[in-house]
């Protein structure tokens, strides 16, 4: 079944790399301690001492295998490097073209890949692909049309991600759609497919599984734990509000052409018809930051969201959920988050779809 031993951790659940720091030690070690498969998100510029440090502190914290999420389109070079000294489990790679000298020096490593295959086009979707120490290598798709060529190089999973999903989302296809186009198409291939956007409880997983997945990916449930390292602010924001909005308002200068979904705040509601030669750079500072050991100043409409160090007016600043957010009713331990949704996905299809109820 999809909660049993799917990408070789207990279940089949994957905590999504959170940033650009919001997935730190204690959430990734939270996640990977319950039997899940929990992912770091590096720093978006070269300090590979820090990422080091990163991985040392969650190794720590769980004596369980766990993952790094990079994202291609800032400086990377020096923290992969880090990386794969530190032989991570998992490489996970987002927005960008891997390489296959990369893939290669990576399973050297011992290292699983994570790669992503070119950008999506108006009508397709990001996903993920894990890469295992098979010969086969793992390719991140965004049609079905990478899906075919991902076929082609022998990859080992999939995780297909749909509009539905919080923070940066170039796709525009949902994942009730997408999900089964890609499970038919592997589906000969023996390759698991593992759902992503708009899930939070056991009735998202359920139909994850329903629709062929194998597993799900989750990221804003994930956001609303003790463990992940936003502000309380923007956590209580998390529950107090159930509607999001896709749009590009925020971090346009600093990540050019990647829209996002984010809560529909007051802020967010006065500014989301923001002229589009608008951005952050010529916007007044509105507050103060530390991502990753570096001081930061927050601009009006910069990408950044809030942590605990973060001061000033922390309402006024980007608050990145997925589209199923209103479901999510408290903040919970991040074990107990996957405790409560493999049970509750059990027993939602051991009482619901039991031959007797049919």
């Amino acid at each position: 079944m999809g909660w049993k031993g799917i990408l070789g951790f207990e279940y089949g659940i994957v905590q999504g790399p959170l940033g650009p720091d919001i997935a730190g030690p204690e959430l990734v070690a939270a996640v990977a301690n319950a039997g899940g498969l929990g992912l770091l998100r590096a720093p978006d510029w070269e300090s590979p001492d820090y990422v080091k440090e990163l991985i040392r502190k969650t190794r720590k914290l769980t004596d369980k295998p766990f993952g790094v999420g990079v994202v291609l389109a800032f400086p990377h070079k020096e923290n992969v490097k880090a990386i794969l000294e530190e032989k991570v489990a998992v490489l996970q790679l987002y927005w960008g073209e891997c390489s296959k000298e990369l893939v290669i020096e990576a399973h050297n490593a011992g290292v699983k890949v994570v790669p992503q295959l070119p950008f999506c086009t108006y009508d397709e979707v990001i996903p993920l692909v894990f890469a295992f120490l098979d010969p086969r290598e793992m390719c991140k798709v965004g049609s079905l049309e990478e899906a075919k060529k991902a076929i082609n190089v022998g990859v080992d999973a999939i995780i297909v991600q749909g509009r539905e999903a919080g923070g940066h989302v170039i796709g525009q296809e949902g994942v009730i759609s997408l999900l089964p186009r890609v499970v038919d198409l592997v589906g000969d291939h023996g390759i698991p497919v593992i759902a992503a956007g708009g899930i939070v409880d056991a009735r998202g997983y359920v139909a994850a599984l329903a629709l062929g997945a194998k597993g799900i990916c989750m990221g804003t449930r994930f956001l609303a734990t003790h463990e992940s390292y936003a502000h309380p602010t923007y956590k209580r924001k998390l529950i107090e509000y159930d509607k999001t909005e896709y749009t590009d308002v925020f971090g346009r200068a600093r990540w050019p052409g990647a829209p996002h979904r984010v809560l529909q705040t007051p802020f967010f509601c006065d500014w989301k018809c923001l002229n589009a030669q608008e951005n952050e750079t010529n916007q007044p500072i509105i507050g103060r930051t530390i991502i990753h050991g570096v001081e930061r100043e927050i601009r009006r409409f910069a990408g950044t969201v809030p942590n605990p160090t973060t001061t000033g007016d922390i309402e006024s600043m980007v608050m990145y959920a997925g589209q199923s957010v209103g479901l999510i009713k408290e903040i919970l331990p991040a074990g107990q988050v996957v405790k409560k949704l493999v049970e509750a996905a059990q027993l939602l299809i051991h009482q619901t779809f039991n031959p007797d109820s049919i």
